[in-house]
């Protein structure tokens, strides 16, 4: 693509979305920015205060077990209190915590704040999400998703720069510099983004029965795509788990493999506004299962991987498929969501990625002690197809872009298409 043409597609992909859009970006950008906890809380435990591998790993699950039970906590809060109010609690919350946890040395008191830590930073997840739904188009919505993804991996590649340099000097300020960060985040919601949350009429609500978690769990396509997204995760959570143990017993460095994933980044960084372009308006089925291809089976090339180039050549395939599926499947969500449960369901869609989380490490050490590296990359290519034909059969009748539903209806009738 010639730099005239990036330009262009530059200015097509960021044109046309509301202030509030980028207010919204502006505080993601910022949080990921200040993202250091997650970067060092393995060698802050180990090197700096001393504790044993396997204790930095019980805090680390800790806090994700935090976000795995404030993703449907997070989802409800949207849409009973409403976004800016939610993600007001989330970040001051996450900020306070943050600074608590640079300061607190007892092992049981660091467990116990990670934990809080993980609850409310993975909070303002579902109230992000729905609030980009609220205030965007519909048919720009796959394109504020990407972007916004772009915003958390740029966010992010930068600061895991930065938490190095910091680290060297006090990791302590790690900790602080973070909770400041996210403490701006809140005054940015505070000042400048108004409540977004769809207003519900009494009326509607005696029609309809409000939208609850139960809603969201007996809607069956719903939660299937949950259940698929929750499979799509397993294997892009490979390449922080598995990737490093797998390259470290086949001889590579850590080295080797820091400069195997930064491809990720770089990719995600230099590629996913031109990406943008590609994939909007496009059929989100097809999307979703070439994105669990490339997944997969990007993973399962890893099992062939002989040098640090051909490594990086795998990075580069699921990567792709990873770029595809974030904003995709993000919109899907939306347009699977009655208007006045998107929190809820956000929510939920939150909770598979948190759960993944949690399993993934341990899955990714079972295979590879029993069976061996080239098992779990085969694994990989496996459930990819799955995923890929699980899309493919779900989405043969979804409801069309800018067609929303409305409310859920009452048992035995169908749910309401509204068109905004």
């Amino acid at each position: 693509m010639s730099v005239a043409a990036l330009r262009r597609a530059t200015r097509e992909t960021v044109s046309g979305l509301p202030r509030e859009f980028w207010w919204l970006w502006t505080s993601t950008l910022v949080n990921r920015l200040g993202a250091f906890v997650a970067t060092f809380m393995a060698l802050y435990l180990t090197l700096d205060r001393g504790y044993s591998a396997s204790y930095a790993g019980l805090v680390a699950s800790l806090h994700g077990l935090g976000g795995v039970l404030s993703s449907l906590g997070g989802g409800v809060m949207a849409d009973r209190l409403g976004r800016r109010p939610t993600l007001l609690v989330a970040q001051v919350s996450t900020a306070a915590s943050v600074a608590l946890l640079g300061f607190v040395q007892h092992p049981v008191a660091i467990a116990g704040v990670a934990f809080l830590v993980g609850m409310a930073s993975n909070a303002s997840r579902p109230a992000v999400q729905a609030m980009m739904a609220d205030i965007v188009r519909p048919e720009d919505r796959v394109r504020a998703f990407s972007l916004n993804y772009w915003a958390i991996n740029l966010g992010f590649a930068i600061s895991s720069m930065a938490a190095g340099f910091i680290a060297e000097v006090s990791y302590r300020a790690g900790f602080l510099i973070e909770a400041g960060m996210t403490a701006v985040c809140a005054v940015v919601v505070f000042l400048k983004l108004p409540e977004s949350r769809p207003t519900v009429h009494k009326n509607e609500e005696e029609t309809t029965g409000g939208v609850g978690l139960g809603t969201v769990l007996r809607d069956g396509r719903f939660m299937s795509v949950v259940g698929l997204s929750f499979l799509v995760a397993l294997i892009f959570q490979q390449g922080a788990v598995g990737l490093p143990v797998a390259m470290g017993q086949a001889g590579f460095t850590p080295a080797d493999y820091g400069m195997a994933i930064a491809v990720n980044g770089v990719l995600i960084v230099a590629l996913q506004i031109p990406a943008t372009r590609f994939i909007e308006h496009r059929d989100a089925k097809r999307l979703l299962v070439v994105s669990s291809l490339l997944a997969g089976y990007g993973f399962g090339l890893t099992a062939f991987a002989g040098s640090l180039g051909v490594f990086a050549l795998t990075v580069c395939v699921w990567t792709l498929g990873e770029m595809i599926n974030a904003p995709t499947q993000t919109g899907l969500v939306v347009r699977l969501s009655p208007v006045h449960g998107r929190g809820r369901y956000q929510g939920m869609y939150t909770l598979s990625w948190a759960v993944a989380a949690l399993i993934a490490p341990l899955m990714s050490g079972v295979v590879i002690d029993h069976f061996g590296a080239e098992w779990l990359w085969g694994l990989c290519a496996v459930v990819g197809t799955v995923a890929a034909v699980g899309f493919g059969t779900l989405m043969r009748r979804l409801p069309a872009e800018g067609a929303e539903i409305a409310d859920v209806a009452p048992a035995g009738t169908e749910p309401e298409v509204r068109t905004t």
